[in-house]
């Protein structure tokens, strides 16, 4: 016997599924649920089986999936038909494999009873809770993470600079500002922006329209560069579901290079097991899974190598194989070390695809600070050389 809870917020088709589930004999409707909070809380119980909801339920996302499957719980999702193939990339990106569509009712007390083997045309997730539609085959560009410790190491100037490099380039580059705890990316560009293209993203993402509205979650800053801006609050890191930065760094990879400021903190949110609320670090953790490639920022005085040290141990359990490199920032002769000494240090905690420096070049980032610029657009300095080499080695 397959107990089953239905969520179809007032669909078109509630009325002749629940007609079909209740008519089959080893089937059992244990509730009609209200809405997505009401499936997620009747879940808990231990009870059902099987959850059929419509994939156009308001709410319904990875975290709410990953929920039920917690509580063995499998999600079948009711597609309209005329979206049929929206609703597979959609359903597969947040982790439901079995699908019907809303003009074939009559298959889906089978699919319900069928257990979870998965149609040959749906892919199945990926590690890191990327499914595998969301991988392209062959995509217009990479994802590269630029993470570093405490401490303000450099990570957004970082970031933005290497992103107006390879904008002047003429490489299509999207600046992502990933950072659970305040972006700063939109002030340091000067972009006056009352909406987040961030908290933008994540709503569209929830609702399955993140890619046919892309476009409008950017904010322009030159010909091939733009800008995704950050969290306008700490405190609305909430506001961004798991699942939600992965699906925007696959549509923009699927567009352009991608450049991504994240957060400092690895560690993970022990509560998150208890709900489904986002755990604080999500965002960063999720932004090292997808990367292509990760730059990790430190300080080039004592306490910044220090902290670099523990964060290249750190980092490798996060990091699936990308290449890492490290960027030591505000190198400078007064310190008293050079890159030589500098680099035996570094290279003994980890094996590094490359080790990178860039000057402390004070009056260059304060130019573009002021003007509310990128370093491209102030004019030739010290550290836009360095940050030339550093996107000669990415390219």
């Amino acid at each position: 016997m397959i107990v089953v809870l239905v969520v179809a917020s007032g669909a078109a088709w509630e009325s002749a599924a629940l007609g079909l589930l209740t008519e089959h004999r080893e089937i059992v409707v244990l509730k009609r649920c209200v809405d997505v909070d009401d499936l997620v809380a009747s879940a808990s119980a231990g009870q059902a089986d099987v959850a059929v909801l419509g994939l156009d339920t308001p709410g319904l996302d990875v975290a709410v999936v990953e929920h039920l499957r917690r509580y063995a719980v499998r999600p079948v999702a009711v597609v309209p038909a005329p979206a049929l193939e929206a609703g597979r990339l959609r359903a597969a990106r947040i982790g439901i494999v079995a699908l019907v569509a809303d003009d074939d009712l009559e298959a889906l007390p089978g699919t319900v009873l069928d257990g979870d083997a998965p149609a040959p045309e749906l892919p199945t997730r990926l590690p890191g809770g990327v499914p595998a539609a969301a991988v392209p085959a062959a995509p217009g560009g990479r994802v590269i993470a630029v993470w570093g410790p405490a401490g303000a190491p450099g990570r957004t100037t970082v970031a933005a600079g290497l992103a107006a490099e390879l904008a002047r380039r003429r490489s299509r580059t999207v600046l992502v500002d990933a950072d659970p705890y305040g972006g700063s990316v939109a002030q340091q560009l000067g972009i006056l922006d009352e909406v987040s293209g961030l908290l933008s993203a994540a709503r569209l993402a929830t609702g399955g329209l993140l890619e046919e509205r892309f476009a409008s979650v950017q904010r322009a800053v030159g010909p091939h560069l733009s800008v995704v801006t950050g969290l306008p609050r700490a405190d609305r890191w909430v506001e961004v579901r798991p699942g939600a930065l992965e699906h925007l760094l696959d549509v923009a990879r699927e567009q352009a290079e991608v450049v991504v400021d994240t957060g400092f903190s690895l560690e993970e949110d022990p509560g998150q097991d208890f709900g489904t609320r986002p755990a604080r670090n999500q965002l960063t953790l999720a932004a090292l899974d997808a990367a292509d490639e990760v730059l990790v920022v430190g300080a080039a005085d004592p306490v910044g190598l220090s902290r670099l040290a523990r964060a290249l141990v750190d980092v490798r359990e996060h990091v699936a194989g990308a290449p890492v490199r490290v960027v030591v920032n505000r190198m400078r002769p007064s310190l008293g070390w050079s890159e030589k000494d500098i680099a035996g240090m570094v290279g003994g905690f980890t094996r590094l695809s490359g080790l990178h420096f860039l000057p402390d070049d004070r009056p260059a980032v304060d130019r573009a600070l002021v003007a509310g610029r990128t370093l491209v657009e102030s004019g030739d300095s010290p550290l836009l050389r360095a940050l030339s080499s550093l996107a000669d080695a990415l390219v």
